[in-house]
This record gives C-alpha cells, structure tokens and sequence, in this order.
C-alpha cells in the first residue's frame, strides 16, 4: 500500500469514504465477473478486501462490499479487441465523455501491441492515464489568503450548492475564522430562510435582505459589511440557474460584476457546484458558467449513493478547471477537499 493509503486520520478516512462512493465507477472500470462453474473460494487478502470502513454509513458498508466482490471476481485475461471494446463501454458508461475515452483507447492499442498484455497490466495503464490526466490541470484547495476571501458560489437547482455553502461556513468557522453568508438567492422561495438555517447551524453571520430583492444590492451590502468589520470569509449564495437561460444567466453576471467592482484588496474565486451524477450534461453546465463567470473550481457533490466519478476526469481534460471540493456524504465535515492522487488510488 503506498504512503497516502496508509495515512490515518483526515486523508486516511478520506481515502476509505473514496473507495465507498466511487464503487459505481470502479465497477466500469474494473473487469466484469466471469462466470464459472469452478469459480475459485476468495483468498484470505480478498475477504479483508470487503471489509467496510468502520464509520461508513449502512449504505457505504453495502456499497463497499459491493465493491470488494467486484474486485475480487476480476479475473486476469489477456487484452485483445473484444475486450478493448468492452472497456471503452466501460469507460463511457462511468462518464468519462468520448472527448477523454477516445485518446485514451487509441494509447492503449498502441502501447499493448505486440506485447501479450493482461487486464493487470491494463490497470496498470490506466492508473498512469488517469494520473495524468487529472495532473494536466493544476490541482489546488481552496484558495485563502490574508484579508478577506470572497467565494462566488453558483450552480443550477438541486445540486446541492446551499448545503455546500453551509458545510464550507463550519469549516471556515472551525478553523476559527470570522464568516459572513450572503443570502444572494433572492429568486427561490425560501432559499434565503434556507440559508439562514445554516448560517445558524454554523454558528456564523448573514447578510439577508427582503424577500425579492435584488441580488446584486445584497452582495454589495454583504461585501462593504466584510470590508468595514474584517471578516475573513464571505461566501455568497445565488440563484439557481439554468445553464441554457441567457436571462439568467446574464443576472448572474451581473453579481460577478457587482464583486469585481467591489473586492479591491480581497481574494475572489467562483466556484460552480456539480452534481456528480449529471455526467455530460454537468460538464456543459461548467463550460456555460466558465464563459459567464470566470470559474477558478468545482465543488463536486453527492458523490456518495449511486453516483459515477468520471467526470473528474471529464472536466480536467476538456476544461481545465481544477475540483477543488468533493463531497463524500451528509455530515457537516464531508465536504473534502479533492486529491487527485487519492482519487485514483480510490479506483484500483
């Protein structure tokens, strides 16, 4: 095992929630089950195997020994063009997008030619790829520095971005940091009681205005409240968009402008939420809101259930833009930051 697997702690358990969220992509891109009369009894290391992570949910516990009895009916078969073909399936299906499977098929026919590989030896392989292709794009946490951080969070209905917002505020707040909430999501009904609630659970303060009202005076008020009493965070909350709305669209950026005008001094990053089960369609909402607002991450949720992780890789060679956040569950402290090397370790 290497270093980062044996790490305890934070990363150590980080590492355990990976391997039982990302069970559905592990399962496309590990080889299938044979079937077989002789099937051989599992080893002693392969029965360890499906031990779950001791503070995994009941869900997490099912899904990892799911995942485990995947692994161990993964048989050892040599690499001809059926089985190319069966893994580029694989890899769509696990919403890698043919943009990144393409390339990556046609490296692996040139690499294994001639040489008599198995599926070990493909594994191998597509560690090494996928390694790659998540180190193409400069991968950083959070951007914060001295003064105050102003994070521009935005994203469409459902994505789980207040929520996101409201596990970042008791991070921020953990680590002893003064934080202001900016209830910029004038448009949904409730959405700012919402953001209340977790402004409240967070133990941090809100910038709320009346209901319906214009989401560019909140975020200024919000910004000239951080500047005069020297918050070190704000964290702004907007309306869910339709990514394909230009009305909408060009509300929102209107607040960018609103913060670029008003943060001289202060450290900015916009952050788009992604629901890790959209797929493709979440990779087009992020080149829609780059070309809006400038993105400098992705918070990618709900990758815990039933959802697939290959758009990580998705976003990294199409757009370059770095995942910054991930979220492995439902508690305040699950929202991790990513970590490209862990992240692929979590597959194989």
């Amino acid at each position: 095992m290497s270093e980062d697997g044996q790490r305890k702690g934070f990363w150590g358990t980080t590492l355990n929630k990976l391997k039982s969220v990302l069970a559905k992509t592990k399962e496309q891109v590990s080889e299938e089950s044979q079937e077989s009369d002789n099937q051989e009894l599992p080893t002693v290391e392969q029965s360890q195997a499906q031990a779950a992570p001791e503070e995994a949910t009941a869900n997490q516990t099912q899904t990892q020994n799911n995942t485990a009895t995947a692994v161990q009916a993964k048989s050892v078969r040599a690499v001809d063009e059926d089985y190319i073909e069966h893994l580029e399936e694989r890899l769509i299906k696990a919403d890698l997008g043919l943009a990144t499977v393409e390339p990556l098929i046609q490296a692996l026919r040139k690499e294994s030619r001639g040489k008599n590989w198995t599926s070990e030896n493909v594994d191998v392989f597509l560690q090494r790829e996928f390694s790659s292709l998540l180190n193409e794009t400069p991968q950083s946490g959070l951007s914060f520095k001295a003064g105050t951080n102003v994070y521009l969070i935005v994203g469409v209905n459902g994505v789980g971005k207040t929520t996101s917002i409201g596990k970042l505020a008791f991070r921020f707040k953990s680590e002893g940091k003064k934080v202001l909430l900016a209830a910029g999501d004038t448009f949904r009904a409730a959405a700012e009681s919402q953001l209340e609630i977790w402004s409240q659970r967070a133990g941090v303060d809100i910038v709320r205005l009346a209901d319906g009202a214009d989401p560019g005076a909140v975020v200024y008020q919000a910004l000239q409240k951080a500047r005069v009493e020297q918050y070190d965070v704000v964290l702004v909350d907007t309306a869910g968009r339709l990514h394909n709305k230009t009305n909408l669209m060009a509300e929102l950026k209107k607040i960018r402008t609103v913060v670029e005008k008003n943060s001289e001094g202060m450290n900015v990053e916009s952050l788009l939420v992604l629901d890790a089960s959209t797929g493709q369609n979440g990779l087009q909402q992020a080149k829609v809101f780059s070309e809006v607002c400038g993105l400098t991450g992705v918070i990618l949720t709900k990758l815990d259930g039933t959802a697939k992780g290959g758009v990580v890789f998705a976003i990294a060679k199409e757009l370059s833009i770095p995942v910054k956040l991930i979220g492995l569950g439902e508690k305040m402290e699950d929202l991790r930051d990513f970590d490209s090397a862990l992240f692929v370790q979590a597959l194989f």
